[in-house]
């Protein structure tokens, strides 16, 4: 068994708040998990207003596929115009 681990670190430049920031987070979160039925949680972030932190986990049973559905959602959210992705960091358990 793998267990692929993504960690994203967005902005949120347009923010005016942190209802707002929530707003845009939960919905990258459930889009994310609708389309590729993988664990989304916000990880870190959450009283900053124009940043924060998903953390994503794939089970699968080859690295392989699971780093193609992480990298999938990394694109994702690299043509997301609402957000920025500053950084990621894929792990396998």
């Amino acid at each position: 068994m793998i267990v692929g681990l993504l960690e994203l670190e967005l902005r949120v430049p347009g923010a005016q708040s942190l209802k707002d920031k929530r707003m845009r987070m939960r919905s990258l979160r459930d889009r994310i998990r609708n389309k590729f039925n993988v664990s989304v949680a916000e990880v870190d972030g959450g009283d900053a207003r124009r940043h924060g932190s998903l953390g994503v986990a794939h089970v699968s049973n080859e690295q392989k596929f699971s780093n193609q559905v992480l990298s999938k959602i990394v694109n994702l959210v690299e043509n997301e115009p609402e957000l920025e992705l500053v950084d990621y960091r894929l792990t396998f358990i």
